[in-house]
């Protein structure tokens, strides 16, 4: 099945052995795990036909990466608009967003304490979802030296939130016996 030099092959070993990055990259993409399946196939199928221009196969997944983004952006630009007309509107109860935001802040707040080589460990290993191999090419360290910075970069983290949830709840406690003194008076 290897046809003008093995590009069949060649693509196929790669597709194999970056799907799971690539199918994560997807999911970033498009919420919904199936249309992020579709994202990935399509992508796959446009950079098949352009394998052999890509020089340096070390840059396929940017380029692929790039393909899905302009491959979801044609999608969006495509959709249809289901507006009905109703007389009555539906009840419409709109989560705001407030928690996710919190929480995000939070976790940026948390991630200052971290020195920066343990930030772009954490950052790489959860965040990116690399593998330690992965994370230990990126910034130039030994897969042990990611292993043991991760480990301690997490270990700060649960320290530092639980310090934090100690503070709320003495914060909490110290209102509340204010509020106390107060309705007592």
């Amino acid at each position: 099945m290897a046809t003008s030099g093995g590009k069949v092959l060649d693509f196929e070993e790669y597709v194999r052995t970056r799907q799971e990055a690539l199918l994560r990259s997807a999911r970033r993409l498009v919420p919904d795990p199936v249309d992020a399946q579709d994202l990935l196939q399509t992508a796959l199928v446009r950079t098949y036909g352009r394998w052999d221009g890509i020089a340096d196969k070390s840059l396929a997944d940017a380029y692929l990466r790039r393909v899905m983004i302009n491959t979801r952006t044609e999608w969006w630009r495509a959709r249809k608009l289901e507006e009905v007309p109703t007389e009555q509107l539906p009840d419409a109860s709109v989560d705001d967003g407030t928690e996710q935001r919190a929480d995000r802040a939070l976790l940026m707040d948390i991630l200052g304490v971290l020195a920066p080589k343990q930030r772009s460990v954490v950052v790489l290993r959860h965040w990116e979802q690399m593998s330690t191999e992965e994370t230990a090419a990126a910034l130039g360290m030994s897969t042990g030296t990611v292993k043991s910075t991760l480990h301690r970069a997490l270990a700060r983290l649960r320290q530092e939130l639980q310090m934090r949830d100690i503070d709320a709840r003495m914060l909490e406690r110290g209102e509340r016996g204010r509020e106390q003194e107060r309705c007592a008076a």
